[in-house]
């Protein structure tokens, strides 16, 4: 009786298996898993310092257009600070530093107080590289993007950004 009962025990087993395979083969066929909901980025980020109306303001608006497009092209982080208050260099300054402080590989600014911001923190903060658009001086860790049309703005900041995003992830 014991061999019996050994046996049915391995065929229930073996039946249970096979059951399970099976609802597990037609429950899933042909499923697909959806899309990521999130975006995974490299260990780059560009970071853009703006007057008080953001991205959306006349002068920075191309300038985070060529950044998203380099983040599309290179999964590198983009992000912008608006400075608010009043419109001076001198007030701009502790929106460089925060943006120094987050670690941005590549800070760009537009705008005549934060361009100017910037050009000055960045005998500073040599370890960080600038990139002012419409006016400035070139230095060692500076790249200026003289002022044009939108699209000429775009495409320059696109690519600075591109090439900076290869070099820190070695691309």
């Amino acid at each position: 009786m014991r061999g019996w009962l050994t046996r049915f025990w391995w065929a229930g087993l073996a039946g249970l298996i096979v059951l399970t395979g099976l609802t597990i083969w037609i429950t899933h066929r042909g499923r697909q898993l959806p899309p990521p909901r999130a975006r995974v980025y490299t260990a780059f980020d560009a970071c853009l310092l703006t007057d008080g109306q953001g991205v959306s303001g006349q002068a920075a608006a191309p300038v985070w257009a060529g950044m998203q497009a380099a983040s599309t092209k290179t999964s590198g982080k983009v992000s912008f600070l608006s400075v608010y208050g009043p419109d001076t260099a001198a007030n701009a300054v502790s929106y460089v530093n925060t943006l120094v402080q987050r670690k941005c590989d590549l800070v760009l600014a537009v705008g005549g107080a934060e361009v100017a911001a910037a050009q000055g923190q960045a005998r500073q903060f040599t370890s960080t590289h600038f990139v002012l658009v419409g006016s400035g001086s070139t230095q060692s860790n500076v790249t200026v993007v003289p002022g044009g049309s939108a699209a000429q703005v775009t495409s320059a900041v696109q690519q600075i950004v591109t090439k900076a995003a290869g070099r820190v992830s070695g691309r």
